[in-house]
């Protein structure tokens, strides 16, 4: 408990420190009664974003589970919020570890430095707002750290706004041709949708689902494949899936694999709710469709009883092969993104994976993802010689309804030779 109680205040420190600091800096001195508003406002939004800590904090100290986290009020705002604090704390250390970098410059060069503070004082004294020699007015410190905290602020929340309103979204439809030197005759031009991630539960009800079976209809694919986590975590959630996903139609039907959150929810209940649903369940083998004479092998794999992410499950992978027609072009459908390490040596042309989200929060300046700390397939397309893999951003949310520059999706495929 002592060790979870030292993690808990390291994650909270920030916010305390945060508060603290704009607390003292924040309000003008020289306008005690409009200080005094700022402080008081201060304060209340510090308390109402930082209340789900009240929760979290009993979990963690306590032993309480946090796959429920998601039910607790505001979890949206409160992760967003704390994020954004960490990032307040990196800026705010980078500009003291600057400032303090130019100061000992100049002090070893014996220059003088004259500081902002100076100027806060005297203008504080006189009642007005400093001014160069010139007789510029000139921004004091005080102000200038208003401005800023205000502006970021007001950035986080539109941010933060962004991220839960794509959180709730329908999916964008990414569309892209894959383009194979051996693929059969018979299967050029076939269309395959890749649905990931679904999650039904709290975030994600039969209204929802229904709308994405309609959007999924609409787009008229060939072939239908799930790669994973349908159900997140509660058991309740089965037949709002059942009733909504037994719309969903392709001329080869509907292939499903398994994802880890539907192992935490039940793996033999889950599979009986797709197949309920008309869809063809595989585990560790293989479902063959026919198509003007060639045919195509879905090999579909569990996900692994393992917390690695990125699991190679090479023994999934080489008893699905084995179930498989060897004159047949391989598609493998895993939870997993980390399949493609055997599966780019073992000659399967294609390999379909979810599980990450797209991080799910994307700084598209940098290209960078939370989730590349867990994988290198976050999301999107990638090839090795002549195997692709696509790793879609999935549909629903885990926990907390929030996605930043990450959008959910599904993929129409078309399959095309060279």
């Amino acid at each position: 408990m002592f060790t979870r109680l030292i993690y808990l205040l390291l994650f909270i420190a920030p916010q305390v420190l945060i508060y603290l600091y704009l607390r003292e800096r924040l309000p003008d001195p020289t306008r005690p009664r409009r200080g005094h508003v700022v402080r008081v406002v201060l304060a209340a939004v510090f308390i109402v974003f930082n209340l789900p800590w009240l929760v979290v904090g009993q979990r963690v100290l306590f032993g309480g589970t946090m796959w429920g986290v998601g039910r607790i009020p505001l979890t949206g705002p409160w992760i967003a919020w704390q994020l954004l604090g960490w990032i307040y704390s990196a800026l705010v250390t980078v500009y003291l570890f600057g400032k303090g970098t130019w100061w000992l410059a100049l002090k070893l060069r014996g220059a003088r430095y004259a500081v902002a503070a100076a100027a806060d004082h005297n203008a504080a004294a006189l009642g007005e707002q400093p001014r160069t020699a010139d007789g510029a007015r000139v921004l004091s410190r005080r102000r200038f750290l208003a401005r800023a905290t205000y502006a970021y602020a007001g950035a986080g929340v539109a941010l933060s706004t962004y991220g839960i309103w794509s959180a709730y979204r329908l999916p964008q439809v990414t569309r892209r041709t894959l383009v194979f030197p051996d693929l059969p005759p018979g299967l050029d031009g076939l269309t395959l949708l890749h649905l990931s991630d679904l999650h039904a539960g709290m975030h994600l009800g039969e209204d929802m689902m229904q709308e994405i079976v309609a959007q999924a209809n609409a787009l008229r694919p060939d072939l239908i494949v799930q790669t994973g986590d349908m159900i997140d975590i509660s058991r309740s959630y089965i037949p709002a899936y059942v009733r909504a996903f037994r719309e969903l139609s392709a001329p080869f039907g509907v292939v499903t694999v398994l994802g880890n959150h539907d192992r935490y929810t039940g793996e033999r209940e889950v599979i009986q709710g797709c197949r309920e649903a008309g869809q063809v369940f595989v585990q560790n083998g293989c479902h063959v469709v026919e198509r003007h004479g060639a045919v195509l092998a879905l090999l579909g794999i569990d996900d692994p009883h393992t917390w690695t992410a990125d699991d190679p499950q090479r023994a999934d992978v080489d008893a699905a092969l084995r179930a498989a027609p060897p004159d047949a072009f391989h598609v493998l459908l895993a939870h997993r993104p980390g399949v493609w390490h055997p599966a780019a040596p073992r000659g399967i042309p294609l390999t379909l994976a979810g599980h990450i989200h797209g991080g799910p929060f994307y700084l598209p300046l940098i290209g960078w993802s939370p989730g590349s700390l867990i994988t290198k397939y976050v999301m999107g397309h990638f090839q090795r010689g002549d195997s692709q893999l696509y790793v879609s951003r999935g549909i629903g949310v885990v926990g907390v309804p929030i996605r930043v520059f990450a959008p959910p999706e599904i993929e129409l495929f078309e399959l095309r030779r060279i």
